[in-house]
């Protein structure tokens, strides 16, 4: 018999408001619709009635998870505009933030990953490790979620030789835990029933979406905007950008397993080789020109791109707001198609949705 089954707007697996409407056959879905919009909070129109400083406190709550990228892709914006380049060390300091801030998102989604498909004990073994992650961020800025790092010309906040010690140690303590997660779902039999062959998407169906982040390279494609399109001296790091083929749950898993690797690589030699420099060009409201300027950066869920233009005021005249969930969600309903309605919850939460990003 055919149903139509809706998850959410409000469901237990999914705490933000999202509408997934599955049309099935028994327990098979034939197809789906994904409805969006629960929780427009109106930041865009907002930031037209800001100044630059109070932008950045704003965009920095269009997300908790990715609050340092949201802030971060707004002040290389108008250091763009205003022609301001900012000072290595600073640079590095915001190297360091994203790549915890990409830690605290990849080890999110694998322990919901865990709980969603009834594994418990991997949920919290992978949530004591995102603790250590979190440790790491307050000592450094002060706070656990909105950290306040940027300004327009650099970092608000210097790290020094103490922190630096601290930070490499607990990285350090952090390795032998991550070993362990890599161990428990790249062996578990439970894990690779829920999660091999499961949501499949392929490279064409990808490229068509225009998939970004660990979703898209899971399906084939090299999409890291660290690689292809450096900022924040990025180039200087020696990465490995984490692609896989198979495009299924287990895939987009593997690939953000892999990169927790990879970010720890980063953390390591940008806090081995921070530069002797200032952390920025000064805490004053920068004189900005008319101008636009479209940057784009690779936030943990995928490229982030925010597109700003000025008019030569204190203010902003437009601000846009580009996230990759809105790429990203799009390709639910071919990932849903032929699977159970079992898997829906799985699959959905896979693509490591962030509606407060999507609806802004």
């Amino acid at each position: 018999m055919s149903y139509v089954i809706p998850i959410g707007p409000y469901h237990p697996a999914l705490e933000e408001p999202v509408h997934v409407k599955l049309y099935t056959d028994g327990e098979f879905v034939d197809d789906a619709k994904v409805y969006i919009g629960y929780n427009n909070r109106g930041i865009e129109k907002l930031a037209q009635e800001k100044n630059f400083i109070q932008t950045i406190t704003l965009v920095e709550r269009v997300c908790g998870i990715c609050s340092h990228s949201h802030s971060l892709a707004y002040c290389l914006a108008i250091e763009n505009i205003a022609e301001l380049e900012v000072p290595k060390r600073g640079s590095y300091i915001r190297v360091i933030i994203c790549e915890l801030e990409r830690l605290h998102s990849h080890f999110l989604l694998l322990g919901l990953a865990a709980h969603i498909i009834g594994f418990d004990s991997a949920f919290m073994y992978t949530f004591s490790a995102r603790e250590k992650v979190m440790e790491a961020l307050e000592t450094l800025t002060g706070n656990r979620v909105n950290y306040a790092m940027n300004i327009i010309g650099g970092a608000r906040r210097d790290i020094d030789k103490e922190g630096l010690k601290n930070l490499l140690m607990i990285i350090e303590e952090l390795k032998e835990p991550y070993e362990r997660i890599i161990d428990i779902f790249g062996r578990d039999k439970t894990v690779a029933l829920r999660t091999k062959g499961v949501g499949k998407l392929t490279y064409d169906e990808a490229w068509i979406y225009g998939l970004s982040g660990p979703h898209g390279r899971a399906s084939g494609l090299k999409c890291d905007t660290r690689k292809i399109d450096p900022y924040c001296s990025y180039e200087d790091f020696n990465f490995n950008m984490v692609v896989q083929k198979d495009g299924d749950v287990f895939s987009r898993v593997l690939v953000r397993l892999l990169e927790i690797g990879e970010s720890i690589r980063i953390i390591t030699q940008a806090a081995e080789n921070m530069p002797d420099t200032p952390i920025n060009l000064g805490v004053k409201i920068p004189r900005v020109p008319a101008g636009e300027y479209c940057t784009r950066i690779e936030a943990p869920r995928g490229e982030l791109t925010y597109y700003v233009v000025t008019d030569g005021s204190q203010g902003n005249r437009r601000v846009n707001i580009h996230v990759p969930t809105f790429r990203n969600a799009a390709s639910v309903p071919a990932m849903l198609k032929g699977n159970t309605v079992a898997d829906a919850g799985l699959i959905v939460a896979s693509i490591d949705p962030c509606f407060s990003c999507l609806d802004r």
